[in-house]
Order: C-alpha cells, then structure tokens, then sequence
C-alpha cells in the first residue's frame, strides 16, 4: 500500500480533492492518505502557508496529491506552488490538453501536451523594488536559466514523447529578442534534439506560437519552453479543449512528484457543490499512471470522457442548464468504471 501527501487546498479545493479521492479509491488500487495542509487554510490554522510538516510529509512520502491554493495578488505570502517547486526541484511541469467529445469548443482535435521548465526564468524570485527617497521608482526581476535546467527540461520532454509515442517536440522561444535567455535554451533544445532522430523537431517564437495555437493547434505535439511562456501557453491550451476545469497537471522531480488541477482555488463558488472536479479527477489519473498502476489511469481517463460525452451529470461551467454538482458528476465517473 503506497502513503500519498494529501492537500485538499482552499476554496473548492476541499470539495474536489475528496470527490476524486472517491474516484481513485474506486480503482481498487491501495492508498493510505496523510492529509497535511497549505495555503490559506495552514495560514489560518499556524500562522505559515507551508507548514515544516507538509513538507516533510512530502520528503518522506515523495508524492503529493494537491488540490488548489490560494495565492494573494501584489502583496502577502509568497505563491506555495512556486515554493513546493523550488524546494522539491519539480523541474517538469506537464500539462496534456486533449480535446472532449460533448464539451462546446471551436476545436475537436487538440491532443498536445506542454512541458515547461518549471524552477527557472522569471519565477526564480529575484525581484526587488528601486527605490529613492522610499518612492518605488522601479522594479526589477531577474531571470535565471541555466545550462542544467535547460537540459533536464529538454530531455525530459524528447523522454516523454518517446515514452508516449508522440512524434514531434516544438521548442517554444523568444530568442530573436530575449537573445541570452531565450538564446541558450534554443541552443541546448537544438544540441539534444540531435539525439532523438526519431522524433521530429522544430522550433517557434513564442507569439507565433500563440497565434498557430488558437488557429491550428493540431500542428502541435509536445510543447517544451522556459517557465513564463509554459505558464501561459498552458492555460491557452486548455481553454482550446473547455477550460482549466478539465485540464490536469504534474510537477515532476527526481525524488519527488505532485499532481494538482492547474486551476485557482474559486473561492466565490466554494461550499456550493457545483464546483467542477474534472482536472482533480485527471490529475489523479495522472499520478495513478506515475505510480504504474495503467489500467487504473486508464480507466478513470475513459470514464471521465464517456460522462462527459453522455453530457448529463455535468457542472455549470460545462452545462448551463445543469441541476447536477461536484458529488453527482464524481458518482458518475465512478459509476463507469471498468
């Protein structure tokens, strides 16, 4: 019986985090859970948005199960996504976004998925204010990327696409500007594809990139970039298959790994069961797979689209009309289990 770190999150977090615990336990695949908190919830319950026993739960149990936190904007705690990235070396952060048959999009063919380095760049945390005479006149933030980030992340993703039996990796850039950065990540991308001749490759701007994305996205494979651009071209991606509420994602290191819905904690709708559990579901399709447990992954991967497809114990956000929630679609999925 495998131990998970489990962080039911704040807002909806809660609500999603057991409708898909109910999911995976369906599996029949053993799990012991060691609920830890983080976020606004441990700030409230300790004083410290990550708390020293979540994170050495986290050391101890190596994976984690994390549904989503809320971070304030422009002020207060640092983001606790960002800090359990850098502290555990996450380096990969892999967000699929498939296409849904029932779901009401411009698309029905994306099958992508984005890597983006996830511990480097902007996101390093080098930022400070400029100041005179105590007037904030400026800011400044420093990216970071190194030699070694940018490999691991590249080979990661050429590792991934052979694993997965895609057939090409698009390294996303911005070197025509960005010349040092951006420069030397599209350098090594170009060193390590030489060694995958089975798998294509080619490089984008980043603008181009978002541009191809939302008028052919199915010209795209794997998606490999630095931590900015991964963030937002992820999200983009997802709102081409029916939006962050169906979108999952992994945080990938060498000792450890967590698996998250990619979308915000929505406090406004939190205590109304209407909350979507869709990503939380897959997220924990996703670890099932990470843990080797296929058939399971696969099962709950089936079953998600066959109720979507069936379009009747469906969320608001995917049916306006609906009189169903979080628990009803959760029972759904169950109910379709192989």
């Amino acid at each position: 019986m495998r131990t998970i770190t489990l962080i039911p999150g704040d807002g909806i977090g809660p609500s999603i985090v057991e409708a898909a615990v109910k999911v995976i336990e369906a599996t029949g695949v053993k799990i012991t859970w060691d609920k830890q908190i983080a976020g606004m919830a441990a700030v409230e319950a300790e004083g410290n948005p990550l708390p020293e026993t979540t994170i050495a739960s986290i050391r101890a149990n190596r994976i984690c199960f994390k549904g989503p936190l809320t971070t304030p904007v422009g002020g207060g705690y640092r983001s606790v996504n960002v800090t359990l990235r850098q502290t555990f070396n996450l380096y990969a952060n892999v967000r699929p976004a498939m296409s849904f048959e029932g779901t009401d999009t411009l698309f029905r063919n994306v099958n992508l998925v984005t890597i983006r380095e996830n511990t480097e760049g902007l996101y390093a945390g080098i930022e400070h204010f400029i100041k005179v005479d105590e007037e904030k006149i400026a800011a400044e933030s420093i990216a970071v990327v190194t030699r070694k980030g940018c490999e691991r992340i590249i080979e990661y993703a050429f590792q991934y696409a052979r694993k997965a039996q895609r057939k090409k990796v698009t390294l996303v850039h911005k070197a025509n500007i960005l010349k040092c950065t951006s420069g030397l990540f599209l350098e090594i991308g170009r060193e390590i594809a030489a060694k995958y001749p089975d798998i294509e490759f080619d490089d984008r701007i980043v603008d181009a990139c978002s541009m191809q994305l939302v008028m052919k996205p199915e010209i795209y494979d794997v998606i490999v970039t630095t931590n900015l651009f991964g963030d937002i071209l992820s999200d983009l991606a997802s709102g081409l298959v029916g939006g962050l509420g169906l979108t999952a994602g992994a945080n990938i290191g060498a000792d450890a790994a967590l698996f998250e819905a990619v979308h915000g904690s929505a406090p406004d709708i939190a205590d109304k069961g209407i909350a979507n559990p869709t990503a939380m579901i897959l997220a924990g399709a996703m670890m099932l797979e990470h843990l080797g447990e296929l058939d399971a992954a696969r099962n709950i991967e089936q079953a998600v689209r066959n109720v979507i497809r069936e379009g009747i114990y469906l969320t608001p956000d995917l049916k306006k009309d609906t009189t169903y929630g979080t628990n009803d679609l959760a029972a759904s999925v169950i109910a379709k289990l192989g």
